[in-house]
């Protein structure tokens, strides 16, 4: 299955990619996370890797030939593709664990990032998994991605909800444009510090009509791996992941 992983900035979207694709190597699973965040560029030290892959649109010559290919009916050639299939420069492998980058604003006027968009919209389309492969899409903040259609391949959509209005105020967003796409939305509700918290949102996102999945508390681990660059598999965090994992894999 392919599962994307959004909501607002900072809300810990990339360490719940990362807290979700480590529980699935203990499930014996091929495990592809799919960094489709134009701007964050620390996914690949929380996964425990050196250094980032090459950009895959590097592929078809860079940013600038893929705003040119843009217009055509398709970027990628192949009609599908599998993970086997994509050239080892561009993918980031680890045993079971591997990580593909879309692309990367890196200098200033570089312009829109739509090529990027694109780009991740024909790659998760044309993208076929085997039984025993998942990937994780780590998506750009906010809802711009809805627009774009790059969650059209998605089979879930993974909503991280923090403690803020302007958080669930995007989840009610990701929600209403999710609606006419057919495809199944959860909430995780994220940096949980008590019941009373956890409680709460849980109101608010139920009067939304958004179903949540899992719970993930604040755990102070995460927030010392993150400030030192390191990868994180143990702590509350963790295993509150392992959990949302089993459920997702049950349904």
């Amino acid at each position: 299955m392919k599962i994307s992983i959004c909501g607002k900035g900072g809300s810990g979207k990339s360490v719940l990619t990362t807290l979700l694709a480590n529980q699935a190597l203990s499930h014996a699973l091929q495990v592809l996370v799919v960094d489709s965040d134009e701007s964050n560029s620390g996914l690949f030290r929380m996964l425990g890797f050196k250094e980032p892959p090459v950009p895959f649109m590097e592929l078809l010559g860079g940013k600038r030939k893929l705003k040119e290919k843009m217009s055509q009916k398709n970027v990628l050639k192949e009609d599908q593709f599998s993970i086997k299939d994509i050239p080892s420069r561009y993918l980031d492998k680890r045993d079971n664990l591997m990580l593909v980058s879309i692309g990367k604003i890196l200098q200033a006027f570089e312009g829109c990032a739509c090529p990027m968009g694109v780009l991740s919209r024909e790659f998760l389309k044309k993208l076929r998994l085997n039984k025993n492969e998942i990937a994780f899409v780590d998506m750009e903040a906010g809802v711009e991605h809805f627009g774009r259609g790059i969650d059209e391949a998605i089979d879930y959509v993974l909503l991280v909800v923090e403690p803020s209005f302007e958080s669930l105020s995007i989840a009610e967003k990701i929600k209403g444009l999710t609606s006419g796409m057919d495809k199944a939305v959860y909430a995780i509700l994220n940096k949980i510090d008590s019941e009373k918290t956890a409680h709460r949102l849980e109101n608010e996102l139920k009067t939304r009509g958004i179903e949540i999945i899992g719970t993930v508390p604040m755990d102070p681990l995460i927030f010392e791996a993150c400030l030192e660059g390191r990868v994180f598999a143990e702590g509350k965090a963790f295993h509150a992941a392992g959990k949302i994992l089993d459920s997702l894999l049950a349904i």
